[in-house]
Formats: C-alpha cells, structure tokens, sequence
C-alpha cells in the first residue's frame, strides 16, 4: 500500500480526534453555561443557539465524529475498548436526559456526558499516539 494514502489516513483519524475533544469540550461548556446565559442570548443575537435543531445538529455531528474516529482506532491499532465504552457513556447520558425528559438534572448530566465524550477522544489519541508516531516517520521519507 502507498505510504502517502496510510499517513493521510493516519493524519484524518488524529484530525479527527482533535475535533471530537475540542467539540465534546465545547459541548460540555455549552451545556453547563445554558441554563445561565440562554435568557441573554436574544439581547446579543444568539437565540438560535438555544434551538433544539442546533442541539441535535451538534449531538448528531459529535456522533459521527466519535464513531468516524474511535472504531477504525480500535480496529486498526489498539484493540482497547475503554474509548468506545466512554464514547457511549456520553451518548446515553446526552441521549437519556432528553429523552427521558430529565429536565432538573439537564445541567449536570449533559455536561458529564460532553465530558465523557471528550475523555474518550482523549483517550483514544493517546492510545494511538506509538502509531502515529511510527507512520510520521513514513512522511519525512
């Protein structure tokens, strides 16, 4: 296989992984910070920011981040099940609080699940990093 297709395959999953952290980490911010500022978002001109379809835009994209970046790790490289296991921790504590309606606990549990997301990012970098490390070196050839 070309070694220019396995580093640019390489560099997408750690793009990928920088995204899902620094996005899941925005995310939990946003979440916790809602419930404080939404009532002073018309006055600057973000209430779209307080709109379901923008909530379930982000979830969707983080999902699709998660998933595009953690399952070729697992299957490619580390085999450890610790990221995905954090990545749907996230989800289901995202995914459960609004569907189960759990509206008083909103600002507790939807952050944790951001958190979760980006621990798992996190993580899954790390795990991959002896990986990256060694096709880098296939670039500078």
């Amino acid at each position: 296989m070309n070694n220019k297709y396995i580093v640019m395959k390489i560099n997408l999953s750690r793009k990928l992984d920088h995204i899902g952290f620094t996005a899941s980490a925005l995310c939990a911010v946003h979440c916790a910070l809602m419930p404080f500022v939404i009532t002073l978002l018309p006055l600057v001109g973000l209430e779209f920011l307080s709109s379901i379809w923008v909530e379930i835009g982000v979830i969707a994209l983080s999902l699709v981040v998660g998933i595009s970046s953690l399952i070729p790790s697992y299957l490619k490289y580390h085999r450890k099940l610790l990221p995905i296991v954090l990545l749907l921790i996230g989800f289901l504590l995202i995914f459960g609080t609004h569907l189960l309606h759990f509206h008083e606990l909103e600002p507790i549990l939807v952050p944790l699940g951001g958190i979760g997301i980006a621990l798992a990012h996190y993580i899954n970098w790390r795990l991959n990093r002896p990986f990256h490390c060694h096709d880098c070196k296939l670039e500078n050839n």
